[in-house]
């Protein structure tokens, strides 16, 4: 399926759309492409890949723009990913009529993920109540699973109708 990402703010959803679908609905119209991929994915090169109740994958290939000055993927990169999979997963969570927010995230790097490799990145919800939601994240070389880095979230989740 081709991924299309948002180019302006009039090409993502407004508030009444988001609001009129669960975080579970919203996440498949984003994963079946009836929904932008958020223009983050679109400038760090990855896409929603899998989207299920409590489960999110990404995918993605970092190449010579996310490098850092020693010419290795960019913190930053890992972090995006890992952020961007398991918030997303506490969505799928998300009632309709509300939305959800990251509190705060860590990131620990296991080991450099090498140039233009691709990359799976998990996050998978471990609890999701009335105003927050937990998940941890995963992110992998799509061919071996070799593991480059973990991540945990939390994230707030707020009723606005």
């Amino acid at each position: 399926m081709t991924q299309f990402y948002a180019k302006s703010l009039a090409e993502l959803p407004d508030q009444e759309t988001v609001l009129s679908l669960s975080g579970l609905e919203f996440m498949e119209g984003i994963r079946d492409g009836k929904l932008p991929h958020p223009p983050i994915g679109g400038v760090l090169n990855y896409h929603v890949d899998v989207v299920e109740d409590g489960r999110v994958v990404f995918r993605g290939v970092p190449g010579f723009d996310h490098t850092n000055p020693m010419g290795t993927i960019h913190g930053g990169w890992y972090g995006t990913l890992l952020d961007s999979a398991m918030a997303c997963s506490v969505m799928t969570k998300v009632p309709r009529g509300s939305v959800y927010t990251t509190m705060e995230y860590k990131v620990n790097i296991v080991k450099a993920i090498p140039l233009d490799r691709e990359i799976t990145c998990e996050g998978r919800v471990e609890h999701a109540g009335r105003s927050t939601g937990v998940a941890n994240g995963w992110l992998r070389d799509a061919e071996t699973g070799k593991l480059y880095a973990t991540g945990s979230t939390t994230c707030i989740i707020m009723k606005r109708k």
